[in-house]
């Protein structure tokens, strides 16, 4: 008999892949929204600090209202707005006074369904029945960076072929995405978090334990070794080599990405051979010397392809830590993975803030940045061998 959770884990595959798109679609027309709107870079980076900031803010609410309205209600909200947000951004800049209001109000709506998405998509898996929980979360955790690959590819191809003042019909053609997996959720069965019977962690309850803790750091530093590095890999990539900032967003992010995800779709395939702490604590390692190879090597094409290897080496961060903490704390419930989604995206944005601040205090130099940096993989090796531990203990 065949798994008939195996099409709702595929659902979730592809809801990731909608998260890639939310967040990765609209950096691809910055320059054109400069250009064709005269909108100054200022505020052009706003965008990117408000589409993470609320979804930081929906992680956070999200603890008490996905428990009420349902897991499937959620997934389909999420997609939804997601689509929303896609659909609104080519009909918003025109009609509004200002075309950035336009642009910041589908950012504002396209970021509550990628912020719902992080939030419910994991459990979701979680909760699924499967022989291998760890190898499923980062099977699923690869789908978002092929998502990533996926639409920078996809859509630098549209443009060349159909020119970039075509960017509507694109955005149109992605909102299909989530439309379609929206309607998906509406028939694949979901099954509870917590079993029947069970009761789950109050957030008092949660707050008590001293592992939750721990795992709170460890999602930190998994967010912030990964952006630490990814935010900056284009720049490494074009002042380094000389290189165009296309094919510096080809050379630097795109093999950050296609790495990140070759490493969790290995741990996805082969997870039932390998113990989850050795392999985090082997990339963890691995995190430290491609920092220090960052930092130290003085020819820029050995520090990109130390950019890469960074890549190989914070795959299974953030899902390992999802899986573990599932595994120590089975009463988590939704209320466990929306804060650790919520710590994942304060590393997220500490990261890179960390190395741009540390950089800033040495003459903008991101060799030191990132050298400061390494406190973020030293930190998470730390943690996987300490979780070991407690959880040994019970």
């Amino acid at each position: 008999m065949t798994n008939p959770y195996t099409k709702t884990i595929r659902a979730c595959f592809v809801g990731y892949i909608v998260q890639a798109i939310v967040n990765n679609f609209v950096p691809l027309l910055f320059l054109t929204f400069q250009n064709s709107s005269q909108i100054p870079l200022s505020q052009i980076t706003l965008l990117v600090t408000f589409n993470f900031g609320v979804q930081l803010l929906v992680d956070l609410v999200s603890v008490k209202f996905v428990d009420r309205i349902g897991y499937r209600a959620a997934m389909i909200l999420a997609h939804l707005t997601a689509a929303a947000g896609l659909l609104l951004l080519t009909i918003l800049p025109e009609l509004l006074p200002s075309p950035f209001l336009g642009i910041l109000a589908s950012v504002m709506v396209y970021a509550i369904g990628g912020g719902l998405l992080e939030v419910v998509v994991s459990p979701v898996v979680e909760a699924c029945p499967s022989d291998n929980k760890e190898k499923a979360m980062s099977l699923l955790h690869s789908f978002y960076c092929w998502g990533h690959v996926g639409v920078v590819l996809i859509s630098t191809l549209f443009f060349q072929l159909a020119g970039i003042q075509n960017w509507k019909i694109l955005a149109l053609l992605w909102a299909v995405v989530p439309l379609g997996n929206a309607l998906v959720f509406t028939r694949v069965p979901i099954a509870p978090l917590i079993e029947e019977g069970q009761q789950g962690m109050t957030l008092k309850e949660l707050f008590g334990k001293k592992l939750f803790w721990l795992f709170v750091v460890m999602m930190i530093c998994a967010g912030a070794s990964e952006q630490a590095v990814s935010q900056w890999a284009s720049i490494f990539a074009e002042k380094g080599l000389g290189i165009s900032k296309t094919a510096g967003d080809l050379a630097g992010p795109m093999s950050f990405a296609v790495l990140m995800g070759l490493s969790r779709a290995f741990y996805g395939k082969y997870g039932d051979r390998v113990p989850l702490d050795r392999f985090m604590a082997y990339s963890s390692v691995l995190c430290i010397l491609s920092y220090l190879g960052i930092s130290l090597l003085p020819l820029p094409q050995l520090n990109l392809v130390c950019c890469a290897l960074c890549g190989l080496s914070v795959g299974i961060m953030w899902p390992g830590t999802f899986s573990k903490a599932a595994a120590a704390l089975p009463g988590g419930g939704t209320a466990m993975f929306a804060l650790f989604a919520l710590a994942g995206d304060v590393g997220c944005s500490s990261g890179p803030t960390v190395v741009g601040f540390v950089s800033g205090l040495f003459g903008d130099n991101l060799k030191i940045g990132v050298l400061a940096g390494i406190v973020f993989p030293a930190l998470l090796l730390a943690g996987v061998l300490l979780s070991r531990r407690k959880s040994k203990e019970g």
